[in-house]
Parts: structure tokens; sequence; C-alpha cells
């Protein structure tokens, strides 16, 4: 198992995402390699100060980048040495089993549809993100940013993406899929709710509960919660914003805890022909960590090829 890891990407890159490899190196499996994607005596230089051994890593070796602010797809085409361009080529012919960056989101999303490219029968790919359950463990809100206006047959691949990631990964059983409106009942919302509501009830592979409302995104309502990219990047925004304000507030409590995305780590790429998983721009060591961790679980599982046969 090869793991591609972007250490260029981030803005504590290559530091923080070394010093995450490193941790996440102690739970692999000796047939399980991290390659470091990126300038290569910097990162030998991190890991020789902290008095581990560089050689349990693979090496990539370009100082070239793409930076958070410039064009994602300008940046994929004219930047062919850029660590987040080679991973996305190493993906493309099978030296890599997963490839993750907490470098710039547009560019990896770009990437993937160049590279590896959309899954056949999906129309696009979506971003998923964890959404903390008051009781425990999780649920997943896509799409949260790559799409964002959608038609209503593309929130039903989202709910179907949504369902196989959450019952392969999270070993959630018939997981009950929810569509993000502002009513419950089946006449609320706008003209894509209207449309997708009965493709989503029609679609015997999934477990169709209705509309859910907000108030509903951290009860056990749903597991997977489909919306158009707009909405979903201001509710994953506002979730993110509650963990800032208690930590602030140094208010501690194991529910407001998960809200960290440290704790899981990145956000899936769905739809693609491999796993590709962004990081937050701001990854620590432990988010990079557990980011490898979730990469490597994807491969483990065979998600793309589960997606891949639900789509053919």
């Amino acid at each position: 198992m090869k793991i591609g890891v972007d250490i260029m990407g981030g803005d504590y890159a290559p530091e923080s995402i070394v010093l995450g490899a490193l941790d996440a190196r102690k739970e692999l499996s000796p047939d399980q390699t991290i390659v470091l994607i990126g300038d290569k005596d910097q990162a030998q230089q991190i890991i020789q100060k902290t008095g581990e051994n560089p050689d349990g890593f693979e090496f990539v070796h370009t100082t070239e980048a793409i930076r958070m602010s410039e064009h994602p797809t300008k940046a994929i085409t004219q930047k062919p040495n850029s660590s987040i361009s080679l991973g996305f080529q190493m993906l493309k012919e099978g030296a890599l089993d997963s490839f993750a960056s907490a470098g710039n989101t547009g560019a990896m999303l770009v990437g993937s549809m160049f590279s590896v490219k959309n899954i056949e029968g999906v129309s696009r790919p979506a971003i998923a993100t964890n959404i903390p359950k008051e009781k425990s463990g999780y649920g997943i809100l896509l799409d949260v940013g790559a799409n964002a206006d959608c038609k209503a047959e593309t929130l039903l691949q989202f709910a179907i993406l949504g369902s196989l990631f959450i019952e392969h990964i999270y070993q959630v059983k018939n997981p009950k899929v929810g569509l993000l409106n502002l009513g419950e009942e089946e006449e609320k919302g706008n003209n894509l709710t209207h449309a997708a509501f009965p493709l989503l009830k029609e679609k015997k592979s999934i477990n169709f509960i209705g509309n859910i409302e907000g108030r509903d995104l951290f009860n056990d309502r749903a597991d997977v919660m489909v919306c158009d990219g707009f909405v979903g990047n201001i509710v994953l925004k506002l979730a993110e914003s509650f963990h800032a304000l208690v930590e602030k507030r140094n208010f501690k409590d194991e529910f407001f805890d998960r809200f960290n995305y440290e704790q899981y780590g990145g956000s899936p790429i769905l739809g693609v022909n491999a796993p590709v998983i962004i990081g937050h721009g701001i990854s620590t060591p432990l988010a990079i960590k557990n980011m490898i961790l979730l990469s490597r679980l994807m491969i483990e599982s065979n998600i793309t090829d589960k997606i891949r046969s639900a789509f053919n």
C-alpha cells in the first residue's frame, strides 16, 4: 500500500505535514508506506531533528508548489512539477493507492477530475465532511463546497455516495438519508429540493427518511445529510466556528470536542476513481496523522470499487 501525501500544501507546510506523517507511520504496518511528495531535503531535515529515521518513507522530490491563492486549473496545467500535480500523476499511473493534501482545495478538485477522473455515472464528485452526533459518533454532510449549483439528479448521487461511504468506512448499517431543507414537509423548500425529493424517495437502494431541518444535523434523525455545496459550505464553516468559540471560552465538553477537524483529519472527494482527501489549510500534525489514517481506511475498505459497482 502506497499512501501519497503532499508536504508542500498547507499553512504550516512542510513541518506540520512531515511531523504528522511521522506520527501516522507508527500506526501503519510494514507493508503500508507513506510517500512524501515535496522538498526532500527539508523533509529529511525535519525528520532527523526528531531523531527518527527517514528511511521508512519514500520521497518524490520537488520544490514547486501550488499556492492557496492560485487559480486551480491554471496552476495544475502550468505547474506539472508541483507537489499536487505530481501526486495526481502518480495516482493516475497506479504508483499511489491514495493521495492527500492540505493545500489548494480547488487544485485538488481539478486534479482529481483531470487525472483519475469521475467514476462512470457520477456527474459531480462531492466533498463530504463529518458532522458530530450528540449521543456518539458522526454523520456525514455532502456536498460542502465542490458544487455550489446542483441539479436534483446530482443530490440523488450525493445520497448514494454518502450512504456507501458511511456504511463501509464507519460501519453504519442501512444509513438514514435526509435532505437538508427549511421544513420537514415534502412540499417545503426551493425548486431544487422540490425536484430532488421524489427522486430520493423512489430510489430503493438508499434509506431516505425525508426532509430534515438544520436543527436535525446533530441528532440521530439522519446519518447522511444531503445538500448543495453552497448550503453545505455555510453549514461546515458555522460548525467549525462552534469549536473555535467553545475553545476560546475554555469550555470543555466531549460533544464539542468532536467538532475539532483534527479528529478526522480531512474530507474525502467522493465519486472519483481513487481515494483523494483534502485537509484543512491550517492542519496540525494531529490532523495530518488522521488524514493519513483515513486514507488507509479508504484503501482497505475498497470504497472506490464499491462506489464504482453501485453506479455501473
